[in-house]
């Protein structure tokens, strides 16, 4: 065994901003090398000069949004929980309730992903999925979808690594699958022929990697995995299902909102379907800083609540937001120069090349309040509040996407774009709003409480946070 450990959690002394900019920068480059991928994959597809190919991969992306969405619910879950359980000094229980977690993360995996394949003529009928779009989009989902808890698992071994303080080996982790389907592609798609279905095969062969590197990295390096203990497994799994159940809900909220805009989008034709995957596969890449806050957060308020450094907690809130605006603005003037070469690279034409041009011009700035919401919801996650998150995914899902979406589209694809950006600034700034709220209303606690992971929340008629080692068992009451 070569496992190491760190002396003391590394997130609770030192300079917050260092902290955010390490995590979330070390999680970017795994994140966009991931996207990048996703995004070079739809650059092979438009070689191929396939308009229904192209609309596929839309569609085949807003099923993978759902599946990956609960993943990522469950990494919530068990980062949460193993981060306060380091930063408390519990590191046993820590590698406890991993090993727990990541078997229950595959065996979800494995529902989720045969349930698609069972439910793929009904799900490709809501999203409006039709003729030879519908089937190439079933036959590559019918290829991925087996291969999802290869994603969970890797899913969840980065996120422990993350919990850990190893940003390096988690972005590692990420980096090596992204690198893997890079490289497999091209090969599957133009050198064996195989088209959709060779990007298919490529991204299953990613995920393969991706698992096996992750185990090793967790439980060899780090020994991060304790064997699982039957009789010991709903205690174990429990504090984390109490996070990740409203993480999932609160992840799902977002594919559903992205559904509701692919179907939108579909009935003004594949160019617009087209143009809206380009977007969703610019944006990760562009933003990825952005999407690797809600994972580079988590760890920093976990080891902080869990050590009783309460006074670290809205530090960190701020210092995140400040990344957020620094890397929008950075982002959207890259995407503003870059616009006449992103439209030549895709091949976009008619309804496409309009919506790339407007995202790059005008709405892509509107990311930084997707962002505050991603900052937000990482607050709530980690300081016992995860109804708070669901309620402002969600939120932002319906409230803020059909209506805005349903009036917007009387005025073309273009409209549904602006409904869908206006949506995101009127839940982000709420949300943010009420995630420093949080902060404020925790309070310290006696020593002796602290010990056992507790941080109270100030103000009348709030009932106390539960102990860390059921974190999310009530919602907040305020």
């Amino acid at each position: 065994m070569t496992a190491t450990s760190p002396a003391a959690p590394r997130f609770v002394s030192g300079p917050i901003l260092r902290h955010v900019i390490v995590m979330a920068g070390t999680g970017a480059i795994g994140l966009i090398a991931v996207f990048a991928v996703d995004l070079a994959n739809l650059f092979y597809i438009s070689i191929l000069g396939q308009k229904p190919i192209a609309a596929a991969i839309g569609f085949a992306g807003a099923v993978g949004f759902f599946q990956t969405a609960i993943s990522i619910g469950m990494t919530i879950g068990v980062g949460a929980v193993a981060s306060r359980e380091i930063g408390a000094g519990r590191r046993e229980e820590a590698r406890r309730i991993a090993g727990a977690s990541v078997a229950l993360m595959v065996i979800v995996g494995a529902i989720v992903g045969i349930g698609t394949v069972l439910a793929l003529g009904p799900i490709l009928d809501f999203l409006g999925a039709a003729g030879e779009t519908r089937r190439l989009a079933a036959g590559y989902l019918t290829i991925t979808s087996p291969s999802l808890p290869l994603t969970a698992a890797g899913m969840g071994f980065a996120a422990l690594l993350r919990a850990a303080g190893d940003a390096r080996r988690a972005m590692n982790v990420t980096l090596a699958g992204a690198v893997a389907t890079a490289l497999l592609d091209p090969l599957f798609i133009f050198g064996l022929h195989l088209d959709l279905e060779g990007a298919a095969i490529a991204t299953v062969l990613a995920r393969l990697l991706l698992c096996g590197l992750g185990w090793h990295a967790a439980h060899r390096r780090h020994d991060l995995l304790a064997r699982i203990e039957p009789r010991h497994l709903w205690q174990d799994v429990h504090p984390v299902l109490a996070i990740a159940g409203p993480a999932i809900l609160t992840n799902l909220a977002t594919p559903v909102g992205a559904a509701y805009v692919t179907r939108a989008m579909a009935g003004f034709g594949p160019d617009a379907v087209a143009g809206q995957a380009t977007i969703d596969r610019i944006s990760p890449v562009a933003f990825g800083l952005v999407y690797a806050l809600t994972g580079a957060v988590g760890p920093i308020l976990g080891q902080n609540l869990g050590a009783g450094r309460l006074d670290r907690l809205r530090e960190t809130l701020r210092d995140s937001l400040l990344v957020v605006l620094a890397t929008v603005l950075a982002a959207w003037a890259v995407l503003a120069a870059a616009e006449r070469a992103i439209l030549f690279v895709f091949s976009a034409e008619g309804d496409a090349r309009v919506l790339i041009d407007l995202f790059c011009s005008w709405l892509a700035g509107g990311f930084v309040f997707t962002g505050c919401l991603f900052v937000a919801n990482a607050a709530f996650n980690n300081l016992g509040y995860p109804l708070l998150s669901t309620l402002f995914n969600w939120g932002r899902a319906t409230l803020g996407t059909i209506p805005f979406v349903a009036i917007g589209r009387a005025y073309g694809p273009t409209g549904v774009l602006y409904g869908q950006t206006l949506g995101s600034f009127v839940f982000g700034l709420i949300a943010v709003i009420v995630a420093f709220r949080v902060t404020r209303r925790l309070r310290a606690v006696p020593p002796s409480a602290v010990e056992h992971g507790l941080a109270i929340p100030s103000g009348s008629g709030r009932a106390a946070l539960a102990t860390l080692a059921a974190p999310a068992a009530r919602s907040n009451r305020g």
